[in-house]
């Protein structure tokens, strides 16, 4: 188990004081018995007058702020402390349905209303270009079943893109990055999210932050760090949820601290509102996160799953 800490600062600038809209914020992360939120804190400068929580239609925490008064900046500053703790298994091997996580694969009929609309495409693959991509990991495996193909899939994606840093704007369509080869993070969850539910397996995308050890050295391979991050959780019929960051090559959710689980991106969205005032008034906007864990000590860390 993991003490970690994450920082998220977000300030919008501008050239004159503006007036302020009411923005909603996707900062806490997901109670679960992976993780836990043991303290909780939010800066808004300038103080808005009112703050409410809702939980929206996935059970995300949705704060809602309300602004009475003008600036030149709003700064938004998260501090979130929690436990985390590594899950290694995508499968129990005492189970007597693993045969349930084999392709082709199906779920339950009691599941398939909750999932059906995570199973949903959400691009056109008119010459199927993307379904016979997705294909290629049923092949060459020792056993085509659901967390070995996978775990393939977030591994070719891995190796065989390129991760490009974009801070803003939507995510790529899948052919579009298969297309030129690169990607952000979003990109790849969002080619991982169709690859898969070509497969028939029910998807979700996932925005949170991912924590780098500095006593592992792999700030240097690890991609997607100091802002929020971007993976997928699929719905193994056998096995309930499991995360899988292409990105990174992670099978499970180690490092990973998901904070909205979502069915498109588009509702994952970390911070948005409205501002009045002229068109140029508006300087930019930036992001500082920072994740950073406390010692604890007998603490011997596991590295199942990671590429």
């Amino acid at each position: 188990m993991d003490i970690l800490t994450v920082r998220h600062l977000t300030r919008y600038r501008y050239a004159k004081p503006v007036a302020f809209g009411e923005h909603r914020m996707m900062f806490r992360p997901r109670e679960s018995f992976d993780q836990h939120v043991l303290e909780s804190s939010l800066t808004i400068t300038p103080k808005p007058v009112d703050i409410r929580y809702i939980h929206d239609v996935f059970g995300n925490s949705i704060g809602i702020a309300r602004f009475a008064t003008r600036a030149k900046e709003l700064v938004f500053e998260s501090i979130n402390r929690l436990e985390h703790t590594p899950e290694d298994s995508l499968d129990d091997p005492t189970s007597p349905d693993r045969g349930l996580n084999s392709y082709p694969f199906a779920y339950h009929a009691i599941d398939l209303p909750d999932v059906h609309s995570s199973m949903l495409r959400g691009y056109s693959d008119p010459d199927r270009i993307l379904s016979n991509w997705s294909r290629r990991f049923l092949q060459g495996l020792p056993k085509v079943d659901a967390a070995n193909v996978l775990a393939a899939g977030t591994h070719g994606i891995h190796d065989e893109l390129k991760y490009v840093g974009r801070q803003s704007g939507p995510p790529q369509s899948p052919l579009e990055t298969l297309r030129l080869g690169r990607g952000t993070c979003r990109d790849f969850a969002v080619l991982m999210m169709e690859a898969v539910r070509s497969l028939g397996l029910a998807v979700r995308f996932v925005s949170g932050y991912l924590y780098i050890p500095a006593s592992e050295n792999v700030a240097s391979t690890r991609l997607g760090g100091g802002n929020t991050h971007a993976w997928v959780r699929v719905f193994l019929p056998n096995g309930g949820w499991a995360e899988f960051d292409p990105t990174n090559g992670i099978v499970g959710n180690r490092d990973l601290i998901r904070v909205a689980v979502v069915r498109d991106p588009v509702q994952a969205t970390p911070l948005s509102g409205t501002w009045e005032g002229a068109a140029g008034d508006y300087l930019g906007m930036d992001v500082e996160v920072q994740v950073t864990a406390e010692q604890t000590p007998d603490v011997t860390r596991r590295h199942a799953g990671v590429a």
